[in-house]
């Protein structure tokens, strides 16, 4: 298949793209990445792709000349939708797929092909990740939209790589090209992942500890910080149900993992489930939780907005749903996230939420879950309890 042939097949999986107002399969960065890489992929073996959304990096790499393509992406659904678009266009057995950031995915590689994350903290560790395993030749290509793009990001990749400049901008995005591993950086210490001990007066009162372990990724959520969404829904802790009702609780959503670790400490007779469908977020939850002693009894699973959760298992769920989509302000992950709550309660289980306060998402809850009680609000955030009939 030609280029043309493999763009024109991808659908914005799970839409089908036939929604004007929907995401589409291929944006422009997609295509300018491409473009760049054009000339690269014919004489490069060794390709890797960091962050498509579709497919279109990575099967579009391939249609170009590539012979097989390593691929990483952190959101399990953008995972799903490169699986059904590669088996469309019959590439399947061309793609490895690793579901995890780390050196083994970036080995030998000499060309990298990364939609730039909107996360400074991301972009290092990919950064740092490079030049710790990729060609010493390596040249990296990272798309993104011109409006989310800042010099910080060429500042990133100099700490790591020699040469690093920027394409002119084409239909409002533009390209970095890094190249060449710094020598001095091949066994430098990496940045990734954070780790801290975390002592806020909030959280050591919920979690009954003098201070809980957090260790976070590079793609996490405020990562190895208290956020002040979760800050505030621990400051209602006091009124979560009591330790002999709940036998099963679970994090929808879970970030680094704080909320999590909080379960299994304050109610050490649960077992706990995580859910995430962030890579880098499972994999911090999986570190929060064992560097606090409770790793046995916290279950992390990597699926979208809990989909996995079997019906009726959980008396408590605490839930923080996500504002952003990267970088688009986007409900749909909230409301999968309600739907999912409502299905894995059991009879008077509860689910406590916080939120934006602007996004008034009380309505929502009380469809999906049950009656719900307003618990705290200020002009930021809101805390809910919602109690499944």
């Amino acid at each position: 298949m030609t280029l043309d042939d493999v763009l024109a097949a991808l659908v914005p999986w799970p839409e089908d793209g036939s929604h004007a107002d929907g995401p589409v399969a291929v944006d422009a960065t997609d295509r300018l990445l491409l473009d760049e890489a054009r000339d690269l992929l014919g004489r490069t073996p060794d390709v890797v792709v960091i962050g498509d959304r579709f497919g279109a990096l990575t099967l579009g790499a391939i249609a170009l000349g590539a012979e097989r393509v390593r691929v990483h992406t952190d959101a399990v659904t953008a995972e799903r939708a490169l699986a059904v678009n590669a088996e469309r266009c019959g590439l399947t057995d061309r793609v490895e797929v690793h579901a995890t950031l780390d050196a083994g995915l970036l080995t030998g590689a000499r060309l990298v092909l990364l939609q730039l994350p909107t996360s400074l903290a991301e972009l290092s560790e990919i950064a740092e990740l490079v030049s710790r395993a990729a060609a010493d030749d390596v040249v990296v290509l990272g798309g993104g939209r011109v409006k989310h793009m800042t010099r910080s990001m060429n500042d990133v990749l100099a700490a790591e790589l020699i040469d690093v400049r920027a394409t002119l901008a084409r239909q409002k995005s533009r390209v970095l090209v890094a190249s060449g591993v710094r020598p001095d950086r091949r066994d430098a210490p990496r940045s990734s992942p954070a780790h801290r001990r975390l002592t806020e007066a909030e959280l050591v009162a919920a979690a009954g500890v003098p201070g809980v372990e957090v260790v976070a990724r590079g793609g996490v959520f405020a990562g190895d910080r208290l956020d002040l969404g979760t800050r505030f829904l621990l400051q209602h802790a006091d009124r979560w149900p009591r330790a002999a009702s709940v036998r099963d609780a679970v994090d929808l959503g879970s970030g680094s993992g704080l909320l999590a670790a909080t379960l299994a400490l304050r109610y050490p007779e649960a077992a706990v489930v995580a859910t995430d469908r962030s890579a880098a977020a499972t994999a911090s939850t999986t570190a929060t939780a064992e560097a606090n002693g409770v790793g046995e009894r916290v279950t992390v699973v990597r699926d979208d907005a809990g989909d996995s959760l079997p019906d009726a298992s959980a008396d408590l769920v605490l839930c923080n749903p996500p504002f952003h989509d990267r970088a688009s302000v986007r409900s749909d992950a909230a409301h999968r996230m309600f739907a999912t709550a409502g299905r894995v309660l059991r009879p008077g289980g509860e689910l406590w939420t916080v939120f934006n306060t602007p996004a008034r998402y009380r309505n929502a809850l009380t469809r999906a879950v049950g009656p719900t009680e307003l618990v705290g609000q200020n002009p930021k955030f809101t805390v809910t309890r919602s109690r499944r009939p």
